[in-house]
């Protein structure tokens, strides 16, 4: 049999209704969800009502580098604010590079939010500008006016808990987020004190030490908040993928959390994360343990 006959002979074998294969079906199953999600309305839904919190409810800031960060990241602030009944609020570092698109993704950010539950605090008008490494190379009276302005929001709100994008997330607006709330922690002193939940989207971590499920509902409401950012899904429709996502997260945080050669969780989805308490102006660890943290299991463990 020649090469062109044995190809075809295989193909006869693989389309064979007659010797199904399931995962035809389980792959077929992906890509027609894929397709149809690309299809629905973007943002325009019911806002549910928000959880209510007690007026000592302790704080919980995440800082996006960009509009839509918040939904994407906030598998483990949605269960701070649902089970915990803490106070989330983003704090949008820059509203986009686009000046042209800045007033637009702040009005899209403001619907997001709200669908989150989440309280959302302007930096300023238009966000902060060169909030890259570069930027913080150039322009050094400007990064530290930002420092300030950061500065400013963490000792007001004085948050038990602060996300923000681990040092390596690719994106130079991620790196430069990252080390923008860092020399803001350091400049407050060594009596501040919080615990940091550092977030990854673009560049993966080597070293997450939490892994965090969340439930179907949450998965939810975190694809549809995404989709309120119009403009960003229209032309990009990423929060389609949002799930996906989170499934290999699960793939990897069950070796990268878990263990090497480890039993992997019967999480459907999850979200990775670097968990560590910012005291004395510096990282510590807040323990050795690394975190597989479930649906059944209470996130407030997780800051004691």
């Amino acid at each position: 049999m020649g090469p062109s006959q044995a190809s075809t002979g295989f193909l006869w074998a693989f389309s064979d209704t007659t010797t199904m294969n399931p995962y035809q079906q389980l792959v077929a199953d992906y890509a027609r969800c894929r397709r149809e999600g690309k299809t629905y309305a973007c943002g325009g839904f019911q806002t549910p009502e928000p959880p209510v919190l007690p007026e000592t409810a302790p704080n919980v800031l995440i800082f996006s580098p960009h509009p839509d960060d918040e939904c994407i990241i906030g598998g483990l602030a949605l269960r701070l604010l649902r089970e915990c009944r803490m106070r989330v609020m983003n704090v949008a570092v820059t509203q986009g590079s686009n000046k042209a698109r800045q007033e637009g993704r702040w009005r899209e950010l403001q619907s997001a939010c709200a669908f989150m539950g989440f309280g959302l605090i302007q930096t300023a008008w238009g966000g902060l500008e060169r909030i890259t490494p570069k930027g913080r190379e150039t322009d050094p009276s400007g990064w530290a006016e930002s420092v300030e302005i950061i500065a400013g929001i963490l000792a007001k709100f004085k948050p038990k808990v602060v996300f923000f994008p681990h040092e390596r997330d690719w994106n130079s607006a991620h790196i430069g987020t990252h080390l923008l709330v860092t020399e803001a922690l350091k400049s407050l002193g060594n009596e501040f004190a919080t615990v940091t939940v550092e977030t990854e989207y673009w560049g993966q971590m080597t070293d997450p030490n939490l892994m965090v499920e969340s439930s179907e509902e949450d998965v939810v409401r975190m694809v549809t908040g995404t989709s309120f950012h119009v403009g960003e899904v229209s032309r990009n429709p990423f929060h389609t993928l949002l799930p996906a996502w989170m499934q290999d997260n699960v793939r990897r945080g069950s070796e990268l959390v878990g263990g090497q050669g480890e039993a992997a969780p019967d999480f459907d989805f999850a979200t990775l994360y670097r968990l560590r308490l910012w005291r004395s102006c510096g990282f510590e660890k807040m323990s050795q343990r690394r975190i597989l943290l479930s649906c059944q299991q209470d996130p407030t463990a997780l800051l004691v």
